[in-house]
């Protein structure tokens, strides 16, 4: 997507999802740049056979392809939630390879977090609106009525805890989640702590992250501090799904911050 001018590689969220959900609001940052999307091996549209495999290390490998042949090396990594911290591993494992790192809502980088996560999702989750949200669903005959819209509904009852407010959910593009990618990935990343790392990426950084999102705020504020050239923008009107949330001063603080032809 774009116009011309530097390539930013784009990574979704999941794991194990697809680029399409970022869309239309991320495309809005394709002026003065191009945006070069790809759906990461097991999500989306990158289907692969079952003993093929779908680790954080060959998902870096996926990545560190396309910045020697698809994008001009070194390449400026924009990532979503697990697509953050995808980015973070690419840039430990190649940094000669990256310039600049946008990293929004990223996914957690100790286990201490992504346990954080899990019980505040739950807990949003399990709040009585969304609960009777469920069972009204359930009870409205929609599936049979028009299985489209009661698709779309559920998807974002499925969603919800993710957002200050459960009704912006509907602003969400749907998509599905291969969970065999999202079960891989986070396998291959069980007990790791990047922690130690960190101070060795040396790419100047960009930490989008909302005041209302499940991963704790406290986690970009630990991340910022440990990396040498990272600054740290809180949306305070948001959850994890900043970019559809305050989508105008989503683009506003990253077109800043990429790069741009004039």
């Amino acid at each position: 997507m774009g116009d011309g001018g530097p390539t930013v590689v784009v990574l979704h969220g999941g794991p194990g999802a697809s680029h399409e959900y970022l869309r239309p609001q991320f495309d809005a940052l394709a002026v003065g740049r191009t945006l070069l999307y790809y759906d990461q091996r097991g999500g989306g549209r990158s289907e692969v056979p079952r003993d093929v495999p779908l680790g954080w290390r060959e998902h870096v490998a996926d990545l560190a392809a396309i910045a020697t042949e698809a994008a001009p090396a070194p390449i400026t990594v924009l990532g979503f939630s697990w697509g953050g911290l995808l980015a973070l591993l690419f840039a430990l494992e190649r940094p000669e390879l990256v310039a600049r790192l946008a990293l929004v809502a990223p996914a957690g980088t100790h286990p201490g977090i992504r346990v954080a996560f899990d019980k505040r999702f739950a807990e949003r989750q399990a709040a009585p609106e969304i609960v009777e949200a469920r069972a009204a669903l359930s009870r409205s005959g929609l599936r049979e009525r028009d299985p489209d819209a009661f698709w779309r509904r559920a998807f974002e009852l499925s969603v919800a805890g993710y957002f200050k407010e459960p009704e912006r959910a509907r602003h969400l593009t749907p998509f599905r989640v291969a969970a065999r990618a999202q079960q891989a990935v986070w396998k291959s990343l069980e007990g790791m702590d990047l922690r130690p790392r960190l101070g060795g990426v040396t790419a100047e950084t960009l930490v989008l992250h909302g005041r209302f999102d499940p991963i704790p705020l406290a986690a970009s504020d630990e991340l910022v501090a440990l990396l040498p050239r990272a600054r740290l923008v809180v949306f305070e009107d948001s959850g994890h799904a900043l970019y559809a949330e305050e989508t105008d001063r989503f683009v506003r603080e990253l077109d800043r911050f990429l790069p741009r032809v004039a």
